[in-house]
């Protein structure tokens, strides 16, 4: 392997482990919702605004970041994001009552909104379009490993050491993180789109939000991230919890078995993702999209019929949802490949800042609020059928596994209108991608004709 391929690896390499901490320190509250929840007298909802106002903040800093990825350094604003939100979640351990819990997760969510458009950026000008679909597949992969890991470690912890110290914990591995970071050598924009020392210009003229946004498939893609991203909060915020409650597992136990629905099957789901797309694209310029919709049609039925098990049938819950969270994985390997797919290197960083700013303002701010809103409003319910009352002006905690487990047939519906969305896209892309090869040529005359199809 020669010397720019080891480099492109092991920033590779560097790049999975920080996404793998990103989300393994963003899953930390959900693993420990319960112990929180009873300790401060909250309700699904309380908990649910934590998740929707760092999701906010996270997406408001992520468009200026996406711009500053696009125009300086990345690595650097990569070391000071993961060393930021890391600091900030050992804070959140030490944090005394539910406003200073509030102010910590901002903090978190303002360090982590510097991961997605800087990393991407980087794997577009690291390595060429027809390896894209693997290698986003493996840097995605920090996804569902950072989930199981925080959520497994999280409940052991929290059994053994208390909630505060599940927080602690995660602080070192950012911070090493962080420093191997800044050993990842910038590569040049554009980078990746050069042969026979041509390259194209990074960046049409114009402006680069309405560039970005005049293209059809990104608006598709912008819309479906938004529905995935709701069911994707949703679960990962309540599932836990739903464990905890409706099949009444210890927090380790149930730390274990959330970790392996919402987190290991996700390694499955990118990997063989990533590789059925690339298969697939190189029939049809819309494979990947194709693939993804094919994947979000499936898991419909199957998040249906693993929420509809009966309390204590873990089994079947497992093996019913975490086969469809699985295919919801197989999203990230087809849509974020995509997204590279029709748009020039130097936009891409402002691409995955527009989309993950709707992604999150109109899906995953609203998925764990929502859920849990509809949480208690369905616990109420219950308990009014029953003919109960509050209890000092709180919901019995007997009624909360009941109005958890209706709120959750919210996400195969969800799915379904997803699989519509990414079917639309597949309509598009091919003509967006065929715009994309024609400025390449425009751009640079001397490409390769072998360059230019790696474009279409």
């Amino acid at each position: 392997m020669n010397q720019p391929r080891r480099q492109a690896w092991f920033a590779l390499g560097v790049l999975f482990a920080i996404n793998m901490m990103n989300f393994y320190d963003r899953q930390i509250i959900a693993a420990v919702t319960e112990p929180i929840r009873r300790e401060w007298d909250l309700t699904d909802t309380d908990m649910g605004i934590l998740g929707t106002a760092f999701v906010l903040i996270y997406a408001a800093v992520g468009v200026p970041l996406g711009r500053l990825s696009d125009r300086w350094s990345r690595t650097r604003i990569l070391s000071g994001g993961v060393t930021v939100w890391s600091l900030l979640t050992a804070v959140s351990g030490a944090t005394w009552n539910y406003r200073s819990m509030f102010a910590a997760r901002l903090g978190v969510g303002i360090g982590e909104a510097s991961c997605a458009p800087a990393a991407n950026s980087l794997v577009g000008d690291l390595f060429p379009p027809h390896q894209r679909g693997r290698a986003l597949s493996i840097f995605m992969l920090g996804l569902p490993l950072g989930i199981f890991f925080s959520n497994w470690l999280s409940g052991t912890i929290v059994q053994w050491a208390g909630w505060r110290t599940a927080f602690y914990v995660a602080c070192v591995p950012g911070l090493l993180c962080g420093l191997l970071t800044l050993l990842i050598r910038e590569p040049k924009r554009g980078q990746s789109e050069r042969n026979g020392g041509a390259a194209v210009r990074p960046q049409r003229p114009g402006s680069p939000y309405l560039l970005v946004l005049g293209t059809p498939t990104i608006v598709w893609i912008i819309f479906s991230g938004a529905l995935h991203n709701f069911n994707m909060y949703a679960l990962n915020g309540f599932v836990p919890a739903l464990i905890k409650r409706y099949h009444n597992l210890s927090d380790r136990n149930a730390g274990f078995v959330a970790g392996v629905i919402l987190g290991a099957v996700g390694v499955v789901g990118l990997l063989c993702g990533g590789w059925v797309a690339d298969r697939v694209q190189r029939a049809r310029p819309n494979g990947r999209l194709l693939v993804a919709a094919i994947a979000m049609l499936l898991s419909a039925p199957c998040i249906y019929i693993g929420v509809t098990r009966p309390p204590g049938d873990v089994a079947s819950f497992m093996g019913w949802v975490g086969t469809g969270v699985m295919l919801m994985y197989v999203y990230y390997a087809g849509v974020y490949a995509a997204i590279q797919d029709v748009v020039e290197p130097g936009l891409r960083g402002t691409a995955m800042a527009l989309y993950f700013f709707v992604m999150y303002i109109l899906g995953g701010a609203f998925g764990s609020y929502v859920l849990g809103a509809l949480s208690d409003w369905f616990a109420f319910r219950a308990m009014t059928a029953a003919g109960q009352s509050l209890v000092a002006g709180r919901i019995p905690e007997g009624f909360r596994a009941v109005g958890l487990h209706q709120a959750m047939y919210v996400v195969p519906i969800l799915c379904f209108a997803l699989a519509i969305v990414l079917f639309a896209a597949s309509r598009t892309v091919a003509r967006d991608m065929q715009k994309l090869a024609d400025w390449y040529k425009q751009s640079s005359p001397q490409l390769e004709p072998s360059a230019q199809r790696d474009h279409v």
